[in-house]
């Protein structure tokens, strides 16, 4: 085993996942009035409303890919009855749509925003950063699903025997560098790709996607007055056992 298969098979990935967890953290603690996806709607809104979800849903079934194919090992889908023929087509053809739309997406969005002089503008250089890393780390993706899997023969490359394992063994300090070996050489540059993007997500836009809308569960309503042309709402302050209130009162 040489050193620089140690370092990009264990000491890579967990400085990554390091820099993730203390990233996200830390912009957390000091910069929550940053924690957005900075919008450009305003200036351009006719690519944006195309390109924007076919991106996202698209990511969002590519993400749910990644994390069945390598968190359940090929003995519980085996054990359900699921051949791994079957694995293979249930993984490979939703994989490959998902994969266009979620490329096909970001061609847009890069499009829009390099092309679009406004939008440009507002482009900041971890912006720019993070399109880069963005595009490497699903083009790779992209083109190894496609080289291994859709062209790769009935059965395609079996990650669930190397890669899944590999990084299993990985979060439980477990680290087995030794089953990256023979890994065709698209998955190594889509997983270094992968594990870049990580390491810098907390610190670009993409930290909007840790974001929900929990608040409005509990967020009190906001009231509405009409505004009628025959009423003039007014309002003015009364003192009540030396409570400041407000009272509104309407004038016809």
């Amino acid at each position: 085993m040489y050193a620089y298969e140690l370092f990009f098979w264990v000491a890579f990935p967990w400085l990554a996942i390091a820099a993730f967890a203390i990233g996200v953290f830390w912009r957390w603690r000091t910069d929550q009035f940053g924690w957005t996806t900075h919008s450009s709607q305003i200036y351009e809104s006719k690519l944006l409303r195309l390109s924007s979800p076919l991106f996202h849903y698209g990511m969002m079934f590519v993400i749910i890919g990644h994390l069945m194919g390598l968190a359940i090992p090929k003995s519980w889908t085996r054990s359900v009855g699921i051949s791994d023929h079957a694995y293979h087509l249930i993984a490979t053809i939703p994989g490959t749509i998902a994969g266009i739309a979620a490329v096909l997406g970001l061609l847009g969005l890069i499009y829009r925003r390099r092309l679009n002089h406004i939008v440009f503008l507002s482009t900041t250089k971890m912006d720019k950063t993070m399109y880069v890393l963005l595009t490497l780390a699903i083009l790779t993706g992209f083109i190894a699903t496609v080289a291994t899997q859709v062209f790769g023969g009935p059965h395609g490359y079996d990650y669930r025997e190397t890669i899944s394992p590999w990084i299993r063994q990985l979060f439980i300090f477990n680290p087995q560098p030794e089953l990256m070996a023979d890994v065709p050489w698209q998955f190594k540059l889509h997983i270094l790709s992968g594990f870049t993007l990580l390491a810098v997500w907390p610190f670009t836009r993409l930290v909007h996607a840790f974001s929900a809308p929990v608040g409005y569960l509990t967020r009190p309503y906001v009231v509405y007055r009409s505004r009628e042309a025959t009423t003039k709402p007014s309002q003015h302050i009364a003192w009540d056992s030396g409570q400041r209130t407000w009272e509104t009162t309407e004038q016809h």
